[in-house]
């Protein structure tokens, strides 16, 4: 066992620190009721589309196109949210844009809800998807660099869950709200954050001491390590000619798997996207009525956050990769399976597996990218995995379209669907193993305990360091 001078105590078997544990609960409340909202603010624009199609006097004359175009603006939005967060956030601290997503969103929110024309409705959803993709892209890089080697997919798939937990509030503000103008109710709810969660965010979110160590804040990240309880080990900084961010993607260390995991995220969220917007179409045309629609939902929403949490347990015992491809696979099964024409009950069953293989491996995604990348690309790979496999999010609904207006059964579109999951099981089969397990494994074992310095770096005992 290390012990600091300070007498925190870290375990070579995984134990923590009690400061490092509380700093861990404050980080994980605070990303996880983050993603609650973003998952909020991308899932109840589904939910006011019927009443835009029916009242023109809410925002103007809305076609049906017009509702699919403006539905992906916001998806837009995060892929470039997500990408500008992953150009900057290697450079300026994950801190900072947590803080910039939150209020961006929240603002942008709020003013959806006073949109009187379908332009400046649709700009506001593209403007609050880019606050929503950065933070979607910064908060797994977050989890990574604080949460310890051995539960670091736990916590990531614990905060992930909170976008489809916002999903299911959605739904759920939507039947308690209705009729006239309610929907601006709605979005301004989702404006919340920035009253509710921004004060304790910017109270409570200390910036990552290994990101400052890698960043040459070697006496600022020492402080911090010390008043938070994360252990840093590794060197101190960077060589000054050593890559960072995205021209870390483009190393020779990083190239392939960086192309083969923006596939892998690209095909988990077509899946996420086109079973989301499809999976009550399909299933009506399969003989059942409108009322199931939401009950479909809700199973598949609640598979995802039941088995993603389970199966990141299994992720941190064997490895991301090799789960996210069982999980892959579990859900090209349970959507040829859907096409047998089984019992409701077998049905709903089925639809949460394919949950868990679906949206639940997004979260296992996030886990895996997030620990692959070290410090110094970390925020770019998560956030290359976030844009680029915002693409297939952006693509699954207009697949699952094209499929349902060729006039194909019902089967056939979940065929479809099941391929891609077959090709993400292939695409993480070959990503190729790094250091990543190798230094997850180091970092289990701290070089220094928190709060120690080494000798080259002189702290005078009186020194403070704000949270920031």
């Amino acid at each position: 066992m290390n012990t600091s001078p300070h007498g925190k105590n870290t375990s070579p078997h995984g134990q923590i620190s009690r400061q490092h544990r509380t700093t861990l609960r404050r980080l994980i409340a605070i990303t996880t009721v983050t993603l609650v909202f973003d998952g909020y603010d991308l899932v109840v624009y589904g939910t006011v589309v019927p009443q835009f199609l029916r009242d023109p006097s809410q925002i103007g004359h809305l076609s049906v196109a017009q509702a699919g175009a403006l539905g992906s603006y916001a998806l837009m939005g995060v892929m470039v949210g997500a990408l500008s967060a992953g150009a900057v956030g290697d450079h300026v601290g994950r801190r900072r844009i947590m803080i910039a997503g939150i209020i961006w969103f929240s603002v942008a929110m709020g003013l959806s809800a006073f949109a009187t024309s379908i332009p400046e409705f649709g700009v506001l959803r593209f403007f609050t998807g880019i606050g929503v993709g950065a933070l979607v892209a910064t908060a797994a890089a977050m989890v990574a660099e604080f949460a310890p080697p051995h539960r670091r997919n736990v916590y990531n798939a614990i905060v992930y869950s909170g976008v489809p937990v916002g999903g299911v509030l959605a739904a759920v503000m939507a039947l308690i709200t209705s009729g006239g103008d309610s929907w601006r109710t709605l979005f301004l709810f989702g404006a919340a954050p920035l009253v509710v969660l921004l004060p304790v965010t910017l109270l409570c979110l200390p910036e990552s001491p290994k990101w400052l160590q890698a960043r040459g804040h070697t006496e600022r990240a020492h402080l911090l390590s010390e008043r938070t309880g994360v252990a840093l080990n590794g060197p101190v900084r960077a060589a000054d000619d050593e890559k960072v961010g995205f021209a870390a993607l483009a190393s020779r260390r990083y190239a392939l798997p960086t192309v083969l995991l923006g596939l892998m995220s690209c095909s988990g969220l077509l899946l996420t996207y086109a079973l989301n917007t499809w999976l009550p179409e399909i299933m009506g045309q399969s003989g059942f009525g409108t009322s199931y629609s939401l009950v479909f939902l809700l199973a598949l929403n609640g598979g995802a956050v039941i088995g993603g949490v389970l199966a990141s347990r299994a992720a941190d015992r064997r490895g991301p990769q090799r789960v996210i491809t069982s999980t892959f696979v579990l859900a090209a099964v349970s959507l040829v399976l859907l096409t047998l024409g089984l019992p409701l009950g077998a049905l709903l069953a089925l639809v949460a597996v394919a949950g868990i293989g679906t949206i639940g491996t997004q979260v296992l995604v996030y886990g895996f990218v997030a620990n692959y990348y070290d410090t110094r690309a970390r925020a770019a790979g998560v956030a290359w995995c976030a844009g680029f496999g915002r693409l297939g999010g952006i693509g699954g609904p207009l697949v699952g379209g094209a499929l349902m207006s060729a006039g194909i059964s019902p089967h056939h579109a979940f065929y479809a669907f099941a391929g891609v999951a077959v090709l993400g099981a292939l695409v993480t089969l070959f990503v190729p193993r790094r250091s990543t397990e190798e230094d997850a494994v180091a970092e289990s074992v701290p070089e220094s305990a928190p709060g120690s310095v080494p000798d080259s770096v002189s702290v005078p005992k009186s020194a403070s360091v704000p949270v920031g």
